[in-house]
């Protein structure tokens, strides 16, 4: 079969090794299977097929220090995995039978107990015994929070299974933002990641197990995972099993280009993962470790969890060159299809250390284009190199606006005169206006209360006030940032402000706080009690959970400041929703909601992809009214349009365009999840009328917010050229950028956009 597409050239900065316990495993791995009835009798599989794929050669490679038992093991979770993935698909996939494989999901939580005391029901199919027998076997050995992270990951990823089905039901291809978020659960790769503790016996400890360094590690490893995989299994997956969620597919569909430029831009992600990987192990560990007080044998534990990650990616890398399950025909010099190793036949390779373990290990100069992968690419190295050059204040004329889909009402709150007067009158009284970076002629251009009033068209007006005060607070704060801490790289500085901040949202009592001395404060001190006040305990505490999250965001955007880094696209994305403080304003519109909406269904996978799409909707629709505020006259790089351009390596017009098409897929994505797959949440977990109510209000608060948000960018005086020159009077340089002798190179000479295209001035 021809393949549709020759295989790029990966990166691999981190050579193969091989487990010397590799024979033990593959002894070991098909009678389990045959044990669990995986085999001949499942329909699923014969021993010819599992010999085939050799899952062992794949634990071999990807835990290359496991113990034999170990290593074992994890085989036999592999060898389960997979089987579970056939069989859905066999069972459910090629039928398209969504109840049946609901059903069948809906048993297996049971068989992984907490307290494996607890017992688990009598299995009826090899899936539920394979995974009654490997969780009885597995969890004795780790702690309990350990077991909560693993249940819930593989929850998730035999859940999400589900997604799978309803899109090849809909016949409808994910777009870019979708996919990877929903990838990872699918995809298992943070599965694999906690089997990854369990073989290097690396367990990260509970105190930062959730922090964004740990969370960073696991997700740029699951989607270089999953990336990889992709590429590899495109035509399996296209071709065979009329698939809709790959990679390669979901680029080719939303850049129109060619199946071979979809996989090189698919292969440019990947990259720009793993060096985003790298970037946070040599970066941002060091201070996690000092922050959170760990101890020596804690800090061991982390590095040896991500060195088991990088060794994951590069035996994941070689498994897949030489797995019959995967697209590899076009390998250089047909190592694809060579025997897969055993122990007798390690080759010693010229110029590196010869014996056990170096099978994997590339020839020097063997820079070759194949998909056996490089240390590293003219292409990977251009690209991490590029993320660092960005000239600051470069001229780019007034920000070009595409067509802004919207397909919901704006409805304005009456009482938005008043509560312009009544927030005047609160920045004045609580000293936000007292110096740098806001002035009351600020306060009133910039009319934050008729953003308030698109969000909540509804609300009596001290609620009104509240809504216009948050949102206030929260645009003085990303402004003031920058302003004391930016242009010095002030980062810790940054960080003692941000611990402080936390001591206004106390959870127990609302009112029980220190004095506070900036207007900062002062704000937060005033609008937290009159918020959370009314609040539960539960609720408060995720209220709180929102703004630390928000003001961390803003240190983030520091640290990258002070390295002259522009993030790569999924860490953007993904930040992005955390700087614009997405979470706080949609918190907000959840306040009258009460205890009736259960948590689990707020955590759904439904609910996050409504609401992710909303918050990457207007944080985009931000990122291309503020472009020339931020690259010209604010020297920014936290810039959707920006990061397309360096990531692309494209002009601003052709980054508009992606930026552009992006927006209309999420609000698409939206208004699909409401319509098609909050109706299916509903039936799942089986709500009453008075729930489904509050959740439709909620999405008609969704769509209120959307609304109000692009009105408010359309009408208030923040982003056009003419008042972005006027505020700049007396600031650090008055007229926006410098110009003159050597700031030539600082211009943009191109920019004609589309035709859709008119100038913000």
């Amino acid at each position: 079969m021809t393949q549709p597409f020759e295989l790029p050239a990966f990166y691999m900065p981190y050579p193969a090794r091989l487990n010397p316990h590799l024979d033990a495993a593959r002894e070991h791995s098909p009678r389990w299977a045959a044990r669990m009835g995986m085999l001949e009798s499942s329909g699923i599989w014969t021993g010819a097929d599992l010999d085939a794929h050799d899952y062992p050669l794949l634990c071999a490679y990807t835990h290359p220090d496991a113990s034999a038992d170990d290593l074992c093991l994890v085989t036999d979770w592999y060898v389960w995995v997979f089987f579970f993935d056939d069989h859905f698909l066999e069972t459910f996939k090629r039928t398209q039978d969504r109840p049946g494989g609901k059903a069948y999901l809906d048993r297996l939580p049971a068989f992984m107990p907490l307290d494996p005391a607890a017992g688990t029901p009598e299995p009826t199919n090899p899936v539920e015994a394979g995974l009654a027998d490997l969780w009885a076997r597995t969890v004795p050995a780790m702690s309990p929070a350990w077991r909560r992270r693993f249940a819930e990951s593989t929850a998730n990823l035999l859940n999400e299974s589900l997604w799978e089905l309803s899109n090849i039901n809909a016949g409808r291809v994910p777009n870019p933002v979708e996919y990877i978020e929903m990838r990872r659960k699918v995809g298992g790769a943070p599965w694999s990641a906690g089997l990854v503790e369990y073989a290097a016996r690396a367990e990260v400890p509970a105190a930062v197990a959730a922090s964004r360094p740990l969370r960073v590690l696991r997700d740029t490893f699951s989607d270089g995972v999953h990336l990889r995989n992709d590429l590899f299994s495109y035509q399996r997956e296209i071709e065979d099993e009329g698939e809709m969620s790959n990679g390669v597919l979901v680029l080719e569909t939303f850049l129109a280009c060619s199946t071979q430029e979809a996989a090189e831009a698919v292969n440019d992600l990947l990259t720009a993962r793993l060096q985003q990987f790298e970037h946070t192990c040599v970066t941002e560990l060091g201070p996690l470790f000092a922050e959170s007080g760990l101890d020596a044998a804690s800090c061991a534990a982390v590095l040896a969890y991500a060195k088991g990650l990088q060794d994951w990616q590069s035996g994941g890398h070689e498994w897949h060159m030489r797995s019959s399950r995967y697209m590899n025909g076009a390998a250089g010099g047909g190592a694809a299809h060579a025997p897969a190793p055993g122990l007798a036949a390690l080759p010693v390779l010229p110029g590196l250390p010869p014996g056990l373990g170096t099978a994997a290990l590339r020839a020097p100069g063997g820079a070759r284009r194949g998909p056996g992968g490089v240390t590293t690419t003219r292409r990977a190295e251009a690209a991490r190199a590029r993320r660092f050059r960005h000239v600051p204040h470069r001229r780019v004329g007034p920000s070009l606006l595409p067509d802004f889909p919207m397909p919901f009402d704006l409805r304005l709150n009456v009482h938005l005169d008043g509560a312009r007067t009544r927030l005047a009158a609160w920045a004045h009284r609580v000293g936000i206006l007292d110096g740098a970076p806001w002035t009351e002629a600020k306060l009133y251009d910039y009319d934050l209360p008729l953003c308030a009033a698109g969000l909540a068209p509804d609300a009596p007006a001290d609620a009104l006030d509240v809504v216009s005060g948050w949102l206030a607070w929260g645009t003085y704060g990303d402004d003031l940032y920058p302003v004391l801490f930016g242009r010095t790289h002030d980062v810790a500085g940054a960080r003692a402000v941000t611990e402080r901040i936390a001591q206004f949202m106390p959870v127990e009592d609302p009112d029980a706080m220190p004095v506070p001395v900036s207007g900062l404060e002062r704000g937060l001190a005033d609008l937290w009690p009159r918020t959370a006040g009314p609040m539960t305990l539960p609720a408060r505490r995720r209220f709180r959970e929102t703004i630390e999250v928000m003001t961390a965001s803003w240190v983030w955007e520091l640290d990258n400041q002070a390295q002259n880094r522009i993030p790569e696209p999924v860490d953007y994305v993904e930040m992005r929703r955390q700087t614009f403080g997405s979470d706080l304003t949609m918190c907000l519109a959840r306040l009258g909601h009460g205890p009736k909406v259960p948590q689990e269904v707020y955590r759904s996978g439904p609910i996050s992809s409504l609401e992710n799409a909303a918050a990457d909707y207007a944080c985009l629709m931000n990122d291309v009214f503020s472009y020339q505020k931020e690259i010209e006259f604010e020297g920014e790089i936290h810039n959707g349009v920006l990061v397309v351009q360096d990531f692309f390596d494209c002009d601003y017009p052709a980054a508009l365009r992606v930026i552009a098409d992006l927006m209309a897929e999420r609000m698409r994505q939206f208004q699909h999840v409401a319509a098609h797959e909050l109706p299916v949440l509903y039936e799942d977990f089986g709500l009453d009328d008075e729930v489904r109510g509050i959740l439709d209000g909620y999405v008609r608060d969704l769509e209120n917010w959307l609304a109000g948000i692009l009105n408010w960018h359309r009408f208030c005086r923040r982003y056009r050229e003419s008042d972005l020159r006027r505020h700049a009077q007396g600031a650090l340089w008055p007229l926006g950028a410098p110009t003159g002798l050597g700031t030539s190179a600082a211009r943009i000479t191109r920019l004609l956009g589309p035709p859709a295209a008119r100038r913000a001035s």
